[in-house]
Order: C-alpha cells, then structure tokens, then sequence
C-alpha cells in the first residue's frame, strides 16, 4: 500500500493539485481562498484523490476485471455498451471501498458537524483539455446525510467513471480507460432550493467579452440549470459599474423557470413552479437592488 494520501481538505489544495483531486476539487479551493477575504462564503469539504481510486481498484481484482470487460468491446454496439457498462457499474458499487479511505471520508465527514447534509461531486483528472473534454460525464449526489450513505454515494461516483456515455467518449477520444481516475469532492450542502442558484461565468459566453460578468440562474437547486432541465432568467452584470458601486446589470432576461429544485427526505428532484402573479416563475431571481457592489439576495 502506498503512503500517499487517499483525502485532502479543499483548504490545503491548490490548481497545482488537479493531477491528485481532479479540476473541481482543485477549483473549489480556489474559490475558497480567493474568494474568502471578499466576504463570500463557499462551503468547505475535502476530496479524496486519484491514489484513493487506484487503491479501490486494487480491491477484490476489480481493476482487473474492468479491463478484460473493456479490453474487446465495440462501442458501435450500443446493447454491448449498454450491458458491459451496467455490469462494471454493479461491480463497483458492490466492492467495498478500502478500510484506509472510508475510515478518512468519515473522520472528515464528522469535522464538518453533526447531521451534516453533504454534496457528493464527482472530480475527474481528465476534465477540461486542449482536445477532449469530459466535464459533466460523471454523476454527483445532493443531500447526502449519514455515515452509510455517504460511503454508497462515493461508490456511486466512482461507478459513474464507467457509464455509457463515458466509456464510449474515452475510447472515441483514444484515452486510455485506465489512464483516467475519477476523485470526490465532498462539500457542504447549501440548501439553495429555499432560495435561488445557477451558473456565474467571467466573460459574455457569446462575443467573449471579459468585461461582465454572465449569470444564468433559477428558483431552489442549482442542478436544474446545469442539466439544462429549466429555462433559467439571465443577467448581464457590468464590471466596471459594479466596481464604482453602481447599478451593473445591463441585461435581463425573464426565463420561464417551470422547475424548481428542491430536497427532501427521500431526495431531491425538480417541482413545478407557480407561475401566478408575484409567484416564482412570473418574476426574475435577481432584482435590481442585486445589481450593486456589496449587495446581498
């Protein structure tokens, strides 16, 4: 067993680290420290690292056993892929993680608090590149609570390095399955579905003007705008006004919002949303109040 670490915490890791924790994981430590001193709070969490996966796959010869799966498959064969992808995913999900690593996700776990609700995210090591990109391949799990399901969600990630969609795109793309390890960041829920989330992008995704800011955004969890599963309001914020503290959103877009996230004891999943006058769906998640240097929702 080797004696590198299988867990970080996100505060003692850094973009020199997506190689060990993957992108998100490295990001989110970013986001922490740059972010902090501004006054805006990101939930903090740890990851479990690239040598976390390379030992689960040393249990119980189950790396072995995905290669030889893998080794003859034709992913033209669509009912091949489909049944070689279930079957790998039911193998991991069964193999129970190293004693090592599960011991150091639930210390960790319990350092963030007592019945602590958690996001189980997935961190590749191959996410964004030059000439591939695997982001949004794998699965991540909202409202995670409890030693047990914490553990299943994290096999659960892992399994997720082998669905359908994913298996097909590295064998397209030549990557080599092996050479790609999938890591989990475990974050702190925020339990945006009482409130509103979505995406924030540094530049105008269309002209590739850097001068704004783009925010696509919708009522409870952000997860319905990442799936693109709502028609979510857009702003366009100024940053030079912003930055002389005046009003900054120079463009609004009233979306539709017929779904709203929301978590509850058995999960979470989109709810439709009222669509009468003053309700949610008839009014944009940013006022204009919102639009200010040191505005708070």
């Amino acid at each position: 067993m080797s004696n590198e670490l299988v867990l970080l915490p996100f505060e003692s890791l850094g973009m020199q680290d997506v190689g060990r924790v993957g992108g998100k994981s490295a990001s989110l430590e970013e986001l922490i420290n740059q972010l902090g001193n501004a006054g805006v709070r990101v939930p903090g969490g740890f990851s479990t690292t690239a040598q976390a996966f390379r030992e689960f796959l040393e249990q119980e010869a189950l790396g072995q056993r995905i290669d030889e799966a893998l080794a003859d498959l034709n992913t033209e064969d669509l009912a091949a892929l489909a049944a070689t992808g279930a079957r790998i995913r039911a193998w991991v999900e069964e193999t129970p993680l190293p004693v090592r690593l599960a011991a150091a996700i639930l210390a960790q776990y319990q350092r963030l608090g007592e019945h602590v609700s958690v996001a189980v995210r997935s961190s590749a090591t191959a996410e964004d590149l030059p000439d591939a990109s695997f982001a949004g391949q794998q699965e991540s799990y909202l409202n995670i609570s409890g030693d047990a399901a914490l553990l299943r969600a994290v096999r659960a990630v892992f399994a997720s390095l082998y669905n359908d969609r994913a298996i097909a795109y590295r064998m397209h793309k030549g990557f080599a399955h092996a050479g790609v390890a999938i890591c989990v960041a475990v974050q702190r829920m925020v339990r945006s579905d009482r409130g509103a989330a979505g995406v924030m992008l540094t530049l105008d995704t269309e002209s590739g003007f850097r001068g704004v800011v783009f925010i696509t955004s919708a009522w409870g969890l952000g997860e319905t705008v990442v799936q693109g599963e709502v028609n979510p309001d857009e702003f366009l914020v100024h940053k030079p006004m912003l930055a002389a503290g005046r009003q900054a959103v120079i463009r609004r877009r009233l979306g539709a919002k017929a779904l709203r996230g929301v978590c509850r004891r058995t999960g979470c999943r989109p709810l439709h949303t009222p669509r009468r006058s003053g309700a949610g769906a008839a009014r944009t998640v940013l006022a204009d109040r919102h639009g200010s240097a040191g505005a708070r929702p």
